[in-house]
């Protein structure tokens, strides 16, 4: 093959890196960026279970989930049953995400299997 064939080959190859653009200017601290991906995400499955079921949770009792969770996953919790006063959460705690949701009625027939700690939070 022609060292010039191969050049343009191995070019081709080459992830396309943008610059930052130098005249925008970054705001965003390194603590709001961390802050940020520790918060809890929903599962689209999670969020229509919350919607169907009616169940809210407002900021501070989602501020309380997010550090327990943090808590257990310190301790080595990688799946957890999360139960408050209205609510029991599946959330996988390696991942922040929350699988899914259902009032505490619902729950209280159920079996939780694949998970390796509770947490139960107060309201």
């Amino acid at each position: 093959m022609d060292h010039r064939i191969q050049h343009l080959h191995q070019q081709a190859l080459l992830p396309k890196i943008k610059k930052p653009n130098s005249n925008t200017t970054q705001t965003t601290s390194f603590q709001e960026v961390f802050k940020d991906a520790q918060r809890i995400q929903l599962s689209k499955h999670a969020k229509e279970r919350l919607t169907q079921r009616n169940i809210q949770l407002d900021a501070s009792q989602w501020e309380k989930i997010s550090q327990k969770i943090e808590e257990a996953k310190q301790k080595g919790v990688t799946d957890s049953l999360v139960l408050t006063n209205s609510a029991a959460l599946l959330v996988s705690t390696k991942n922040n995400v929350v699988v899914t949701a259902m009032d505490l009625k619902e729950a209280s027939s159920k079996i939780f299997t694949n998970i390796n700690g509770t947490i139960v939070i107060d309201e």
